[in-house]
């Protein structure tokens, strides 16, 4: 059946297409080359989501094809984990002739980790009662022979959890392992491999640095935690209440004391910055003991907004990690008179997707 268009032996066809777009984009702001970080060809993405399909006594997985809206059967996913491709078919195997947890189901969301462990999701278009947990758990150990399962069941208005609803990703970065709860429905970065490149590209920008680093949007501490190692102290913010409670799991989990998380939007950290706002979470923090001369940003697809872009620019470096260079190259032109892009590179997170994500090195100018 028609997949995601995971064809290995155009990936690198579709690669150099993207660093040459990419590099056009960047070509105005820096001429240093770029950095191209490729994703594995296949069996990439730790996470998918998808449709049930209930088709008289048959049973299966389903996409819609994002332009045609054409319903894709999906007996396998390529661009998925390879514990995603061992999970779906087992899972729906054992569903299919079990009422109790077939009945009404709409869809299923698989979060996986490269360290052995899944969550899965089962939504439905019914409320669930104690039958369909006492069916869940059995299902639950019967697919624990492929990994450490999780599951959850979800209909309108209510979450059914066995055990947790989280796993924990382990990822060797530049040397070190750290780990990582990522709890559902919140965000973590799809691609593992394509992340830890990520992740040691900043380290490397920031190597032998002799003071403070300002992170906004930090998320799950997905970069605070490992380059805490590079910076005396890391001030980390993010508006998400579940992604700032993991931050601070993470760091306990991986035994570091020197990132402080504040849970702020970037916005009002702009405007307590400026002096326009008080907060007590900013009070609390003790935000003047800092000396932030770094400041990493991951900001979503709309790019910075202006308070915060002129936050930033009072920096002497800046780390833009960007999953939309369009809004990129807008926030550049903006800094443009003040900073210079010293290096820049691209992540192929979204194989075979138009999907970019960049990273830029960005300098105070001297000139």
């Amino acid at each position: 059946m028609t997949h995601l268009a995971v064809q290995p032996e155009l990936y690198q066809q579709q690669l150099d297409e993207k660093a040459a777009r990419l590099g056009a984009m960047l070509e105005p702001f820096c001429q240093e080359p770029l950095s191209v970080y490729a994703s594995p060809a296949k069996f990439y993405r730790m996470r998918a989501e998808f449709r049930v399909w209930h088709e008289g006594d048959d049973l299966y997985y389903i996409m819609f094809d994002p332009e045609t809206r054409e319903k894709l059967r999906m007996d396998d996913f390529p661009a998925g984990s390879q514990l995603i491709n061992q999970l779906m078919p087992a899972l729906l195997d054992y569903i299919r002739s079990r009422p109790t947890l077939r009945q009404k189901l709409f869809q299923v969301e698989f979060l996986t980790t490269t360290s052995g462990q899944a969550l899965i999701s089962l939504i439905y278009h019914r409320q669930l009662d104690d039958a369909w947990q006492q069916a869940a758990e059995q299902l639950r150990e019967a697919l624990s022979q492929f990994a450490e399962i999780q599951l959850i069941g979800r209909a309108r208005k209510q979450k059914l959890v066995l055990k947790q609803d989280w796993v924990v990703e382990q990822l060797t970065i530049a040397g070190r392992d750290y780990q990582f709860q990522q709890i559902e429905n919140s965000f973590t970065q799809p691609n593992a491999a394509v992340n830890i490149h990520m992740v040691e590209w900043a380290l490397a920008a920031t190597a032998e640095t002799d003071h403070d680093l300002l992170e906004l949007y930090c998320g799950n501490g997905n970069f605070s935690l490992p380059l805490a190692r590079n910076f005396n102290r890391v001030l980390a913010t993010e508006i998400s209440k579940t992604s700032v409670a993991s931050a601070r799991f993470n760091c306990e989990l991986n035994g570091i004391d020197n990132v402080t998380v504040v849970r702020m939007s970037a916005e009002d950290f702009s405007a307590v910055m400026q002096g326009e706002k008080e907060s007590r979470r900013a009070a609390e923090a003790e935000l003047e003991r800092f000396n932030c001369q770094t400041v990493l940003v991951d900001p979503p697809r709309a790019g910075l907004d202006d308070d915060t872009l002129e936050l930033v620019r009072q920096y002497p470096r800046i780390i833009y990690i960007s999953c939309n260079p369009e809004t990129l190259v807008q926030n550049l032109e903006k800094l443009k008179t003040t900073h210079r892009v010293v290096k820049r590179a691209l992540f192929d997170q979204f194989p075979y997707t138009h999907h970019m994500e960049a990273g830029v090195v960005i300098e105070r100018r001297t000139d």
